[in-house]
C-alpha cells in the first residue's frame, strides 16, 4: 500500500513509501533511518467497479526518536511507568509532575 508521510504541523510531504501494514496513531516507525511518531492516519478511497476501495493512506507524523522508557501499554505506546498515578499514559507526555523524566528518580511516584 502506498503511504504518504506528512509533517503534522505543516502537512509538508516528507516521503512516500510502500508499507504492508501502516502503523496506527500513537506508534513510532522508522523509515530510511529517520524515526517518526504517528499522530494521525487518513485514508483515501477510489470508486472501482462500483465499490469503494482504499487507494492510499496518509500518516501525519512528527519527527521524533522513541524514548528509552517507552513501553507498550494496551494498544499503544506510553512514556514512563503506566502504573504510576501521575502518568499521562500518552506517547507525547510522560506526566504532570516530572515531564522530562525519568520515572525511577521521581519522589512523587506512586501506584494507581
Amino acid at each position: 500500500m502506498l503511504v504518504e508521510l506528512r509533517q503534522a504541523e505543516s502537512r509538508v510531504l516528507l516521503n512516500r513509501v510502500q508499507i504492508e501494514d501502516p502503523p496506527q496513531p500513537g506508534r513510532w516507525m522508522t523509515v530510511e533511518g529517520e524515526s517518526y511518531l504517528v499522530l494521525q492516519r487518513r485514508h483515501r478511497y477510489q470508486l472501482r467497479g462500483g465499490r469503494y476501495q482504499m487507494a492510499s493512506i496518509t500518516l501525519l507524523v512528527k519527527r521524533q526518536r522513541r524514548p528509552e522508557d517507552a513501553v507498550v501499554w494496551g494498544q499503544s505506546w506510553v512514556i514512563g511507568d503506566p502504573n504510576c498515578r501521575f502518568n499521562a499514559r500518552s506517547p507525547l507526555l510522560r506526566c504532570a509532575v516530572l515531564p522530562a523524566g525519568p520515572c525511577d528518580r521521581c519522589s512523587h511516584r506512586e501506584p494507581r
